[in-house]
C-alpha cells in the first residue's frame, strides 16, 4: 500500500532568463514501511518535490497525498503525519540537546510534561545521554545531525523526509546515522530520502527514482537500474595517456556501447556482455599492441554509471536553489516543524 502518492506535479518559477520548469508532470509512489531514494543532477527537481510533499510550496498542477491526506487541501493535517530533517541541522545552538527537543514538542502542543518525557526518550534512542544537557554549539557535526533527526521524530511520524541527511559527516558518523534510519524503517516508518552519496542509496533504499528535467526518468531497485547499464564493465588504467586512442579501439572491439574516459584521460571503461572472457580478450589485445597498464579489472555497474547513461552526466550535489525554488532551506525546514 502506497503511503506517498504524487501524480502529474508541475511547478514553474519565473527568472530573468525565462521560466524554470522545476517539476514537469512528476509521478511518484512510495509503499508504506520502505525507503525511497530520489537521485538526480543539479536542478532536477528533487528539492521542489520534497517541498511540495512537506507543504512548503504549492504545485501549479497535479495532486499529492500522504497517508491519504491531500497535501494542498489539508496542509495542517499533513504536517501531523510527517517529520522533516533538512540538509542543514535546524537546531538552536544556545539550547541544550534536551531543550531543543523539548521546544519542538511544545511547538507541537504536546504539553510540558509530555514534551519533556519525549525529549528524554529520544536522547536515549540517539545515544546522546552524556551530551544531551550540553549546549548544541559544542556538538560535533554527527551529534548535531542526530539531534536534528531526533527533532523530526518527536511526533512519531509515519513518514519521514530526509534531505541529504549525512552531508558533511565523517564515515563513522554516517554509518551510525544509517543504522538509526534502518531501525526506524524496521519499526514501520516510511522514508523519502534525497542524497548526494550514491552508496547511501545503495545501502538504504528499497527503491530509487532517478529525476531529471522535473520528472521521473527511471525507477526501480538499485540492482534493477544497474542491470539496465549492462552486466559488467572492463576498466583499464594506462601508463601512458598517449596510448588512449589505441586502447579505446581495443575496448570498443570487446565492448558494447561507448568507451568512457576519466577526467585524467588514462582510465577507460566499457560495458561488456561476458565479463571474464572480455577482460581476458582485452588484456591479450592490449599486450599485443604493446600498451602498458597500471591497472585492469572487471566490475559491476555503479549508480554513477546509471546517471551517466540516463542523464548524460554524473550525479552531483543539489543545492537549495538549484531547482529554482526561492527561500532558505534551513528556514523552510523550521517552518515545516511548526
Amino acid at each position: 500500500m502506497a503511503i506517498i502518492e504524487a501524480s502529474g506535479l508541475t511547478k514553474t518559477y519565473r527568472s530573468k532568463s525565462g521560466p524554470v520548469h522545476a517539476l514537469a508532470g512528476l509521478d511518484l509512489s512510495v509503499p508504506q514501511g520502505t525507503v525511497k531514494a530520489l537521485l538526480g543532477p543539479n536542478g532536477a527537481g528533487k528539492t521542489t518535490v520534497v517541498k511540495v510533499l512537506t507543504t512548503l510550496i504549492t504545485p501549479d498542477t497535479g495532486t499529492a497525498t500522504i497517508n491519504g491526506i491531500d497535501v494542498v487541501a489539508e496542509p495542517q493535517a499533513t504536517r501531523r503525519s510527517i517529520g522533516v530533517s533538512g540538509q542543514y541541522a535546524a537546531v538552536d545552538e544556545n539550547l541544550t540537546g534536551f531543550e531543543n527537543l523539548e521546544m519542538i514538542g511544545r511547538l507541537y502542543h504536546l504539553g510540558h510534561r509530555t514534551a519533556r518525557q519525549r525529549a528524554r526518550e529520544l536522547i536515549d534512542v540517539f545515544d546522546l545521554s552524556e551530551a544531551g544537557d550540553r549546549p548544541v554549539k559544542g556538538f560535533s557535526g554527527g551529534m548535531r545531525r542526530r539531534i536534528d533527526l531526533a527533532g523530526a521524530l518527536v511526533m512519531n511520524p509515519r513518514v519521514l523526509f530526509l534531505d541529504e541527511p549525512t552531508t558533511g559527516l565523517d564515515p563513522r558518523s554516517r554509518l551510525a546515522l544509517w543504522s538509526i534510519i534502518e531501525d526506524l524503517v524496521a519499526g514501520g516508518t516510511t522514508v523519502l530520502l534525497t542524497t548526494q552519496y550514491l552508496e547511501e542509496a545503495d545501502q538504504l533504499a528499497d527503491d530509487i527514482a532517478v529525476i531529471d528535467g522535473g520528472k521521473v526518468i527511471a525507477e526501480g531497485t538499485s540492482d534493477h537500474l544497474k542491470a539496465q547499464v549492462g552486466g559488467h564493465r572492463v576498466v583499464v588504467t594506462l601508463v601512458d595517456e598517449s596510448d588512449g586512442d589505441a586502447a579505446t579501439t581495443v575496448l570498443r572491439r570487446s565492448g558494447v556501447g561507448e568507451v568512457e574516459v576519466s577526467g585524467d584521460g588514462r582510465t577507460r571503461a566499457v560495458a561488456v556482455e561476458a565479463g571474464p572472457h572480455a577482460l581476458q580478450q582485452v588484456l591479450a589485445d592490449l599486450g599485443e599492441a604493446g600498451i602498458e597498464l597500471h591497472d585492469a579489472g572487471m566490475r559491476r555497474p555503479t549508480l554513477d554509471d546509471v546517471f551517466l547513461r540516463l542523464t548524460g552526466h554524473a550525479a552531483t550535489d543539489d543545492d537549495d536553489q538549484a531547482d529554482g525554488s526561492p527561500g532558505s532551506g534551513r528556514a523552510k525546514q523550521k517552518e515545516a516543524a511548526r
